[in-house]
């Protein structure tokens, strides 16, 4: 069974494991305007989706079925499994009182998730928004971020790394299939939900017309993840919105479909 999909350029150890869908993909949906599409509130058939995912599991031979998210452009992080909550002062619970990490549960409302447990396969949907993928250097840690426009300029980045037990130093990102700043254009409210809070921010946009800008969503995710102290960044050379294996939703609007972005350490034996 063949998938066509984007394997990540990075340092990752060999264990540790990371695919793009794209469009194009075998089964059930073929024919469908969604294409091969995991998304499954985008108005694709139900069934349609259940069996792409299916499907997407099986010719990965994935350990775990994905922990889908239910995201909603947000800063929430989810952890695969939770940790205790136990005493005073734990960070965790008190990040969890601040709403920063959802609690466990079949499809958390959140837009990042965390493990250490091999065999967890952590899962992101785009169709234009940029996913961001995360490893430490001996595969001990894994992370996943949806990092729209809304969920960068509301730290999401920053939240998934605050709920990472590792050092910074130790910690390398990718940035996956994102809609290109020459595609991207965007309003006034769009720019100033970043410079309100950065004006290291302002070389992301460049003007168009009058009140509008082309938005360098990538550019964005490397200067705070830098500022967080990753340094280590790969990928971002995509542009979901002129690459048709992509799905777009500002190019083919409700009919695109989603991508998935998953990661997942395998289990070592031995």
């Amino acid at each position: 069974m063949n998938i066509d999909w984007i394997k990540p350029a990075w340092p990752a150890p060999p264990h540790v494991q990371a695919i793009v869908t794209t469009r194009d993909g075998p089964g059930f949906a073929r024919q469908s305007p969604c294409g091969f599409n995991v998304g499954a509130r985008c108005g694709d058939d139900p069934a349609a989706v259940a069996e792409n995912r299916t499907t997407l599991r099986e010719a990965l031979s994935l350990p775990s079925e994905p922990r889908w998210l239910r995201q909603v452009h947000g800063n929430v992080v989810a952890r695969f499994p939770p940790l205790p909550l136990a005493g005073e002062g734990n960070p965790r619970a008190a990040r969890m009182a601040e709403g920063k990490i959802a609690q466990d549960s079949r499809e958390p409302q959140a837009d990042a998730a965390v493990t250490r447990a091999p065999g967890v396969v952590l899962a992101i949907q785009t169709a234009d928004c940029l996913p961001v993928l995360f490893c430490v250097d001996d595969g001990s840690e894994i992370a996943a971020a949806h990092a729209g426009w809304r969920g960068l300029s509301s730290g999401v980045l920053e939240a998934t790394l605050a709920a990472m037990q590792s050092p910074r130093e130790n910690i390398m990102a990718w940035l996956g299939p994102a809609i290109a700043a020459s595609s991207y254009e965007v309003g006034d409210e769009v720019r100033d939900a970043f410079l309100m809070h950065d004006s290291a921010a302002r070389p992301a946009f460049t003007a168009t017309r009058s009140g509008h800008w082309l938005c360098d969503l990538d550019a964005l995710a490397r200067q705070r993840l830098r500022r967080a102290g990753v340094t280590r960044i790969h990928g971002g050379t995509f542009d979901t919105f002129t690459d048709s294996r992509l799905h777009s939703y500002r190019r083919d609007g409700a009919r695109s479909g989603r991508m998935a972005s998953l990661v997942w350490a395998v289990p070592q034996t031995g």
